[in-house]
């Protein structure tokens, strides 16, 4: 797959779902926080507002190595991506991003000096992506486990560069 098919199908995914969990490097602990998505398309950035005196504003510009995953058991949808993150404070991104949903979240409104953007480059990702149901995924199992096969239980891809032989 071609990135902008990459990048297509991951905002199939993560646009329905619109919340993600962030995760950052506190010290030598990795730490997650859920995220709202405020973009309305995918161009392989992500955008996130946040607080610009929250920790993990801090923890970003400490290292700035970042993961966000977004799942939906429901619709048995699973991404993980990886990028770097930053921290914007530009106005115009702001006053686009804006919403009402944003806006219960910084009561200041938009112009508050620690209202700001969280902007994740996604480098790489996976996904997996089953629409069938339980009976079938057991199905599937037995059927591979007779054929000594692995099971076909949907859509599963990574993408991105690899930083190491054998990976992605």
């Amino acid at each position: 797959m071609s990135v902008p098919e990459h990048k297509e199908k991951v905002w199939k995914l993560i646009k329905p779902i619109k919340a993600g969990m962030l995760t950052t490097l506190h010290g030598r602990e990795l730490r997650s926080r859920p995220m709202y998505l405020v973009q309305d398309e995918y161009d392989g950035t992500l955008w996130f507002f946040s607080d610009l005196d929250s920790e993990k504003v801090f923890e970003l510009e400490a290292d700035n190595d970042v993961c966000v995953s977004f799942s939906d058991p429901h619709d048995h949808t699973y991404v993980s991506l990886t990028g770097v993150g930053h921290v914007s404070r530009d106005r115009s991104l702001i006053d686009k991003f804006w919403n009402p949903f944003v806006s219960s979240w910084f009561p200041e409104g938009k112009d508050a000096p620690n209202v700001g953007l969280l902007e994740i480059k996604v480098h790489k990702g996976e996904f997996w992506n089953s629409d069938t149901s339980k009976m079938v995924k057991f199905f599937e199992i037995a059927k591979a486990k007779v054929q000594d096969e692995s099971p076909n239980l949907g859509e599963h891809e990574k993408f991105g560069p690899s930083k190491q032989m054998g990976c992605w």
